[in-house]
């Protein structure tokens, strides 16, 4: 595995803090879940390289993304880890860990978010356009400053 930023603990802190900040100001006026794709991946390389501290703040933002968008406590949290243990060994068998495949596990998360929301709230024309905008959005983000 390569290192990237998310590695660095100053610049994850940062990064969760952002996406705190965001999703408790976006909640107010719209359904949105920005950077839950970047926390996936925060989430993702910190059970991968035992970071146990950096993975408990980044298990408190998603704490305060589900609780603001009005999901269950620990829904994203057991979503990822799923992901983490069933879904991402499978892709890891047949690729190595490169840019594109954090791309991959970006979209799979949003996926799965995608089946959790329709379950639990609907599924409608707003919650798809929510989802398919914050995939773009972690896509840029996570290309230009990860």
């Amino acid at each position: 595995m390569t290192k990237n930023n998310l590695d660095n603990p100053i610049f994850l802190f940062i990064v969760l803090t952002l996406a705190v900040i965001v999703n408790t100001i976006s909640s107010i006026h719209f359904l949105l879940i920005m950077f839950a794709g970047i926390l996936f991946t925060a989430f993702y390389r910190c059970l991968k390289k035992r970071y146990l501290y950096s993975l408990t703040f980044v298990v408190i933002a998603f704490l305060f993304i589900e609780v603001n968008t009005g999901l269950k406590p620990f829904t994203l949290s057991l979503l990822s880890l799923f992901l983490y243990i069933f879904i991402l060994p499978k892709d890891e068998n047949y690729t190595y860990y490169n840019l594109s495949s954090s791309y991959i596990y970006i979209i799979l998360f949003y996926v799965g978010l995608l089946i959790i929301w329709s379950v639990v709230l609907g599924l409608n024309e707003t919650i798809l356009i929510t989802l398919v905008t914050n995939i773009i959005i972690d896509l840029i983000f996570f290309g230009v400053f990860l």
